[in-house]
């Protein structure tokens, strides 16, 4: 028998599966179903934007290159002050060279996650990396597993505006909790219990959909 794991482990390891524990190969032999929280992990780590929440609607991502499935207006105010906290609050960048490849098969620097964010806005905006230089970082706090939230201050690419911006990205509950106001149809209210209720309900039909849901939010913080 112990010869029998042995050989399995092997096998195994062949396949960069490393098995510390023998007795681990025959509990697996019996196993029917294995549950994993961690993406990448069971699958390809392969992420892209399917849906947006903006102006209190939820909104299916156009992913196509052409961008021939868009439905919502990128013009919108909403959509701007969102994509542009995705630009900015994102250490992810493409590898170099690449300029003649479609952006979906473009290789990137970063987590899988903001690899999508990446992505998506590129394919939005363009020049997401003109952007980032016009917004110049000053500071950050990377992203952590206690917090669950990054944060990140740039210099405003309006020179007649010495104001920085702060913007931050993270689990929607960290976010929610840091807010007074949300941004809806071009105007901030106040995140009253009605638009905290909406929130959270966009966020569980989201995650209901097993998707990755992540939150944003900036704030102007004064010249002095």
């Amino acid at each position: 028998v112990t010869v029998c794991l042995t050989l399995t482990a092997k096998r195994m390891a062949s396949k960069n599966c490393l098995v510390k524990n023998l007795e681990a190969v025959e509990t697996l032999g019996s196993t029917s179903t294995i549950c994993s929280d961690k993406t990448g992990t069971l699958t390809q780590n392969r992420m892209t934007v399917a849906h947006m929440w903006f102006d209190n609607q939820i909104i299916e991502a156009d992913t196509t290159e052409d961008q021939s499935g868009l439905q919502y207006d990128r013009t919108s105010p909403g959509f701007k002050a969102l994509a542009k906290i995705a630009t900015l609050c994102n250490r992810a960048e493409f590898k170099p060279g690449q300029d003649e490849e479609p952006i979906l098969k473009r290789e990137v620097n970063g987590d899988a996650s903001e690899a999508a964010l990446l992505k998506c806005m590129e394919l939005a905006l363009g020049d997401v990396m003109g952007i980032r230089k016009r917004n110049k970082k000053v500071c950050e706090i990377p992203f952590n597993s206690t917090n669950k939230y990054q944060v990140s201050i740039h210099e405003s690419d309006n020179p007649d505006d010495p104001r920085h911006l702060l913007v931050m990205k993270g689990a929607p509950e960290r976010i929610l909790d840091r807010c007074s106001t949300i941004f809806i149809g071009g105007k901030e209210k106040v995140l009253d219990e009605e638009m905290k209720e909406a929130f959270n309900n966009a966020y569980l039909e989201l995650g209901g959909l097993g998707e990755r849901v992540l939150g944003f939010c900036d704030f102007i913080l004064p010249s002095d």
